[in-house]
């Protein structure tokens, strides 16, 4: 029986999660994408919290042009937020999705932002 693209997706989220976690010092950067929005969050994964986030849908992220050009704001919103609490290093976390496309435009922007990965 084949794999559905949701599947497939989980399945390599598993793989990759298997090697890679955050910490207070070097928190995880977990992108999500849906059709329509995207969201990031850094993640500590040694306590389980959520040390800042930044989607598409916030008041304070420019959602005006392309879904390339939104992924790239998003991005900057969470350099800036990480900034702002401390964190200038993380790890990178697509969540199975293709490194391609929103996913680039969204590292591309927290890196221009000021993030190290």
């Amino acid at each position: 029986m084949a794999l559905s693209k949701l599947e497939k997706r989980i399945r390599i989220k598993r793989r990759v999660r298997g090697k890679i976690s955050g910490s207070a010092d070097l928190p995880r950067l977990s992108v999500y994408k849906s059709n329509k929005e995207i969201y990031a969050q850094l993640i500590n994964d040694k306590d389980g919290k959520t040390l800042a986030s930044a989607s598409s849908r916030e008041k304070g992220v420019d959602a005006n042009g392309t879904k390339s050009e939104v992924s790239a704001a998003v991005g900057k919103a969470i350099a800036a937020k990480a900034l702002a609490a401390g964190i200038e290093s993380i790890v990178f976390d697509r969540n199975g999705f293709v490194y391609h496309g929103r996913v680039k435009a969204l590292a591309d922007g927290a890196r221009e932002g000021g993030l190290k990965f």
